[in-house]
């Protein structure tokens, strides 16, 4: 019997990364692969099935090439303008097929992590400019993992299978979501001033403040806090992502809130824009 080959190993990227980013792209082309029709909808979206799949394949070789030192731009930063490349780009993509999308998405994934193997543990700290503006290598590995989260989500809910998302993976997607915050606040944080401490059940802790609509979000727990948000991982990433409405969540007891003003725990979703 043929011994089991050992997985490759990413030293630019944070322990387990790499195998995310590889198991989520295979899963999600798991959930593409032998389907003849790719034309029904996604569940909250105005995408259907193809045209998703066609955006993360379009989204997994963005990545790759950013990775790979190429200059890409795609908007400017704003979630508006992110919308607006996204179709623009759906549009100058004609491929909707099932098993073509399925395999680019496991390719331009591999294509990620190749450029992230070759680089030097210095040269992955340097700064490459994203569609949410600059990152180092790990952190955009955390927003290629965090993306291909989101949309396998939608591609698992439109064919009626389970979805992808664990503790684990929402951890490794917590770079990328520090980092993002205060670049997606919401017009709705004009003027609040506030502290807030996230803590995921069993997982991260980490604080956002808010003055005057400005955000600043560090690891670890924040001095007297506002508001302490109790919150099960995976619905984190679910609320973060705009895929899972809050009120639910707190009915269901997946969220929990306390402090000097509990009151402002619902209100911390109507503060970002999904990106």
């Amino acid at each position: 019997m043929e011994p089991t080959p050992a997985r490759e190993r990413h030293d630019t990227l944070p322990e387990g990364l790499a195998e995310a980013i590889r198991d989520t792209a295979e899963e999600t082309a798991a959930l593409l692969r032998g389907r003849a029709d790719t034309g029904g909808p996604v569940p909250g979206s105005e995408w259907t099935l193809g045209e998703a799949a066609a955006h993360l394949a379009q989204a997994n070789e963005l990545m790759a090439e950013i990775a790979a030192g190429h200059e890409r731009s795609h908007g400017d930063g704003t979630p508006q303008s992110l919308a607006a490349a996204n179709e623009r780009a759906l549009a100058g993509f004609a491929e909707r097929g099932a098993e073509p999308l399925a395999e680019m998405i496991v390719a331009q994934a591999a294509a990620f992590l190749r450029a992230a193997d070759g680089c030097a543990p210095q040269e992955a700290a340097r700064t490459l400019e994203t569609p949410l503006g600059p990152m180092d290598l790990p952190v955009l590995g955390s927003y290629l993992l965090t993306h291909m989260l989101g949309h396998g989500y939608d591609l698992a809910r439109a064919v009626g299978r389970p979805h992808m998302l664990d503790r684990a993976r929402v951890e490794l997607s917590m770079p990328f979501m520090i980092t993002a915050m205060p670049r997606v606040v919401a017009t709705a944080a004009a003027g609040l001033t506030a502290r807030y401490e996230i803590r995921l059940r069993g997982g991260s802790r980490f604080g956002v403040t808010l003055t005057g609509g400005e955000v600043s979000v560090d690891r670890g727990p924040v001095r007297r806090p506002d508001c302490t948000i109790l919150i099960e991982p995976v619905t984190f990433l679910l609320i973060a992502l705009g895929r899972c409405d809050p009120w639910g969540a707190i009915a269901r007891g997946r969220v929990l809130t306390w402090g000097r003003k509990p009151w402002l725990g619902p209100r911390f979703p109507t503060l970002f824009t999904a990106p």
